[in-house]
């Protein structure tokens, strides 16, 4: 066995995947003709992105055509699918907007009981295991992120495990979403934001968001992180707290694609806790395999990185602890007879 077949061969677990961002495109197009929705742009050139914003639209536009019950089990089981074949996914955690989708009429009970079907149907057909977790885009009133989290309160399930935020920083810094982000622990909870988002500005992004995050939302893990490597104080923190960064090896923005990955091994090479995943596979044409096979080629790291990562996803994740060891000796189980093949 090669050393790139060993990555993608390697478990894995993506701990940052953006439902609206895993639509293949022939889905999107049945989906859009089956609910009526003209798309922005013909499928084959939907996931071409001008800049970071275009592809915010996008993303957002893309919700338009998941409407029924029967629409959200299709992509989430289509997500699982996808990650299980390419890169043999075992976990995810996935987020899903519920902002997107009420324009639609969509309820939240609707979104849930089909992410459900989707999640269960995944795990019996591929055995991997899926949880939910509840995003709020920053481009939002106040009072509406609270309506949401008054929703996912009202009918809880315990495959929604915790709450998100996500969008671009300049349009809602994290400290804004004290209220609603204290409320969400208060009810067992748990909490992440997308923070120092290297496709954003230091000014828009600063290093500052990541202690904002923490003093202020409570994080138990942060997505993305690349903007603080500019603050040698905040990344002696994030080290010394040692909380999990979920990054993500493939962006929007293709001219940032060496920065990211660089970030990615400077934040490992600096003791910070990493993790590998696809943020928005279909829509930035990669997957779980491919994510680890850019960095590692980027990086030009070997079998010890691969293995840390692999076990680093099982180690940030939100299952509970029993489930989490189960997954952690199934790994290691894999990852060693991966190794004897490699050797």
């Amino acid at each position: 066995m090669d050393f790139e077949s060993f990555l993608r061969k390697l478990p894995k677990v993506d701990l940052h995947c953006h439902l609206a961002g895993t639509l293949r495109p022939t889905t999107m197009a049945e989906l859009a003709a089956k609910h009526g929705v003209t798309l922005p742009r013909p499928p084959a050139q939907l996931y071409e992105f001008a800049d970071f914003y275009d592809f915010i639209d996008i993303l957002r536009r893309g919700a338009q055509v998941v409407v029924d019950q029967g629409d959200f089990a299709r992509v989430t089981y289509e997500a699982l699918e996808d990650g299980a074949e390419a890169g043999n996914l075992k976990h995810a955690e996935l987020f899903f907007n519920p902002q997107y989708f009420y324009p639609n009429g969509t309820t939240y009970r609707t979104m849930l009981d089909g992410m459900i079907e989707g999640l269960a149907a995944a795990t019996r057909d591929f055995a991997v295991s899926g949880l939910l977790i509840a995003c709020v885009d920053r481009q939002i009133d106040p009072g509406a992120a609270m309506a949401i989290l008054d929703d996912v309160l009202a009918d809880r399930r315990d495959l929604v495990v915790g709450i998100g935020l996500d969008g671009p920083e300049r349009a809602g810094p994290p400290a804004g979403f004290g209220a609603l982000y204290r409320r969400a622990g208060q009810a067992g909870l748990l909490r992440t934001a997308h923070v120092c988002e290297d496709n954003q500005s230091l000014a828009e992004a600063p290093p500052s968001h990541y202690e904002d995050c923490l003093d202020i939302l409570g994080c138990d893990r942060l997505d993305h992180g690349y903007n603080l490597l500019a603050d040698p104080r905040v990344v002696a923190r994030a080290r010394a707290e040692g909380r999990f960064f979920t990054t993500c090896t493939v962006t929007s923005v293709s001219k940032n694609l060496e920065r990211r990955a660089k970030s990615i091994a400077r934040m490992v090479e600096l003791g910070l806790n990493v993790t590998v995943n696809t943020d928005d596979p279909q829509m930035f044409h990669t997957d779980i395999a491919d994510c680890y096979v850019r960095l590692f080629r980027a990086t030009g790291w070997g079998v010890e990185q691969a293995v840390m990562l692999s076990l680093n996803g099982v180690a940030a994740s939100w299952l509970p602890d029993a489930a989490k060891r189960t997954l952690a000796r199934q790994f290691e189980t894999e990852i060693a007879a991966l190794q004897a093949a490699l050797a």
